[in-house]
């Protein structure tokens, strides 16, 4: 009895030692796939770890420039932007770290003031379109790239070195330049564009009550359009809430009762960008980038023949981009893997499927009223309606089945999934395709499966997805 007693000690105390392992791996993980993302108010977020953050980032700039970095701060509409922001550079400051605020500005814009004012580096506060009560912080260098992941793992090194670390003292943010800093992002925005004419058209623009308010109006006016804005009245708390691009039949609506020729909802931060035409239809990531496509080819722009996309992009996007003698190149899902393949193919042109488009030579960031302006370019240069434009782009029937799993073992180790999956693969042949993959965040498999008849392509999803089920389930 005493030694079964003592074994289920053990047990237990290596049990407790492996969970205690676990959560300090987890809790030294401190950057995503885009930043810093948590709740406002919670770890990470909350203020002690923010100050340590902007110390470790400072740090981390001091060491390479030899010298104490010079920032820049932009942040979107949310309640929790302003003490995030005075946290982290109450942090940097302890090590000698300057910053100028820009105040509410989009993603790609703070991208824009770092290089064109020569700033070490950009921070962005914000969760792009999540909820109000989410937050997050992104770093920018002056190429526009945010920072490299062997970075990150050094300035989260530094967050979690043992040791205290001096108490930061609230440190005034110079913001005496914002009108400035505004003036030539909108002037950058319009520098590819001289001779844009949009007189006679309307545009309704969704601003997402986000960053994107107080500078869509502007550059679209500019241009002589007739501009009707929306969702551009932000409190801190409604940002994204039943608007922007991920809830577009606010802005559908409001298309058709303006009898407007063009719509466009920005999300949070402005670095995506999503269409409606002038007969209330959606214009997503996918469409964009064939109308971007066709129009640089005909301006001889397009030179390496190739577009990026990812993985989740619709076959029927490959299908006419091969038609039009242009090749599709998928990267993972993310615009850091979509641009790591931009630089390295030389393509001129990418994006997702969420709105997410990259022009290179004209900016390494998404931006969505960038992509808007390409998009009126488009149109105009084809001397045709919005919808016109699209001419020739076609979705294949798409069908996406979420699995619930125990484990995410490689699909490749299962025999009876990897018939299945050869199965499906076979019958639809060269017209259609399967996308097998698990959740990053979830205990999930994905099945989409994509074809040109829609009852095929559901019964292939569901029967490959009832397989995973047996087997993982």
């Amino acid at each position: 009895m005493t030694a079964f007693i003592a074994r289920k000690i053990l047990k237990c105390s290596n049990e407790l030692i492996r969970i205690r392992l676990s959560q300090r791996l987890v809790m030294q993980k401190l950057f995503g796939t885009d930043g810093i993302r948590g709740k406002a108010d919670e770890y990470p977020l909350d203020a002690e770890t923010v100050q340590r953050i902007g110390a470790a980032a400072a740090k981390y700039f001091l060491d390479r420039l030899g010298r104490p970095p010079k920032f820049i701060y932009g942040r979107d509409t949310r309640e929790s932007g302003p003490e995030i922001e005075a946290a982290f550079h109450a942090g940097a400051a302890l090590t000698g770290a300057t910053g100028e605020s820009a105040g509410v500005f989009t993603t790609p814009g703070v991208a824009f003031l770092t290089r064109k004012f020569d700033f070490d580096a950009g921070v962005v506060i914000s969760a792009s379109h999540n909820p109000y009560h989410d937050n997050g912080i992104k770093i920018f260098l002056p190429s526009g790239q945010k920072l490299e992941e062997a970075a990150e793992r050094l300035i989260e090194a530094e967050v979690f070195r043992e040791g205290s670390v001096e108490k930061a003292k609230s440190v005034q943010l110079d913001s005496l330049r914002a009108a400035e800093f505004r003036s030539a992002y909108l002037g950058h925005l319009s520098e590819n564009f001289r001779d844009l004419d949009l007189l006679k058209m309307k545009i309704v623009a969704d601003c997402a009550n986000g960053a994107a308010c107080g500078f869509a109006d502007s550059l679209f006016g500019s241009y002589g359009a007739e501009v009707v804005v929306i969702n551009d009245r932000p409190d801190g708390r409604n940002i994204n809430e039943n608007c922007g691009s991920l809830h577009l039949e606010n802005l559908r609506d409001a298309v058709k009762r303006e009898h407007a020729d063009f719509g466009v909802a920005f999300d949070g931060d402005a670095d995506r960008a999503l269409f409606i035409d002038e007969n209330g239809e959606v214009v997503d990531g996918d469409a964009t980038l064939w109308i971007l496509a066709k129009d640089l080819k005909c301006r001889g722009e397009l030179a390496s023949g190739k577009v990026v996309a990812t993985v989740m992009s619709n076959i029927g996007l490959e299908a006419v981009l091969r038609d039009a003698d242009i090749e599709l190149i998928r990267t993972a899902v993310g615009d850091k893997h979509v641009l790591e393949e931009l630089l390295r193919s030389g393509s001129e042109l990418g994006g997702e499927q969420s709105g997410h488009i990259i022009l290179p030579k004209a900016s390494l960031v998404g931006d969505g009223m960038m992509t808007a302006l390409f998009m009126l370019n488009a149109i105009r240069n084809n001397a045709t309606s919005f919808s016109e434009t699209r001419a020739g782009f076609r979705k294949y029937p798409q069908r996406l089945v979420n699995i619930r799993v125990k484990e995410k073992k490689p699909f490749d180790a299962v025999l009876a999934i990897v018939e299945a999956a050869e199965k499906v693969e076979r019958e639809l042949s060269s017209e259609g395709r399967l996308l097998l993959r698990y959740s990053g965040t979830e205990n999930l498999a994905r099945v989409m499966v994509e074809g040109k008849d829609q009852t095929e392509v559901d019964a292939l999803a569901n029967s490959l997805a009832d397989v995973i089920r047996e087997q993982l389930g």
